[in-house]
């Protein structure tokens, strides 16, 4: 295989980010009266954009609150900028790829600005940042990965995702793309790489010092990366 371009996902890829977000969820949907746990919002909506979750929150229980979008954001910046981390390794990653970048996100544009802003990594994509706003149907639909890759000019068999969340992982093989598994985020499971493998991706690795090996024996290409740090 020869690849181009490499795809990543945000959250719990570039940042971990999904534990912040879940206690977001949780306080905010309390106060509207639903009691939701923290592995009940993991397994059903990690990896699906935030009004895919609104959607299936208000077929389930009833309408949320009109600004029910404001109180999370309201809830989720201040521990993002308490207790935000990127995932360890990411910066040398991207020091060393010379390929295309990109990323592919289910998060709302604002949301990425302000969380990879924080991390110092918003300015090694911009303005290669693309949401699922942008599409008609989010993860695990193939569409955001097609409308990044057509936007970075890469045909999808020469695109590589790089995903910690099965409807990603779906999504990147529905595109016709190579997809590598992240399961080293501090959300993940002990069963997540395998979850991952049996939707098709190929490898998962645990840890981001694992992502350039991966990508220089699997494409036979080192050329696309500038150093092996790892």
């Amino acid at each position: 295989m020869r690849w181009d371009l490499v795809i990543f996902d945000c959250d719990g890829v570039l940042i971990d980010s999904e534990l912040l977000s879940i206690r977001a969820d949780r306080e905010c949907l309390a106060e509207c009266g639903i009691e939701l746990s923290a592995d009940e919002i993991l397994e059903r909506y990690t990896g699906i954009s935030f009004a895919g979750m609104m959607a299936d929150i208000e077929a389930r229980y009833g309408p949320l609150p009109a600004d029910f979008a404001d109180r999370h954001s309201r809830r989720l910046w201040p521990l993002f900028e308490r207790e935000l981390q990127a995932i360890p390794g990411i910066v040398e990653v991207l020091d060393s790829l010379i390929c295309k970048i990109c990323v592919a996100s289910s998060g709302r544009p604002e949301r990425l600005k302000h969380a990879l802003s924080l991390m110092g990594l918003y300015d090694r994509f911009h303005p290669h940042i693309f949401s699922a706003v942008e599409v008609a149907r989010g993860k695990p639909a193939p569409d955001l990965f097609l409308h990044a890759a057509a936007r970075m000019g890469t045909a999808p068999e020469r695109c590589v995702v790089v995903e910690d969340s099965v409807p990603g992982v779906i999504a990147g093989v529905a595109a016709g793309m190579s997809v590598i598994g992240f399961a080293g985020a501090s959300h993940c499971r002990p069963d997540e790489a395998a979850r991952l493998a049996a939707h098709g991706a190929a490898p998962v690795i645990d840890n981001m010092t694992k992502l350039l090996p991966a990508l220089a024996r699997w494409s036979r290409q080192p050329d696309r990366i500038r150093t092996l740090r790892c």
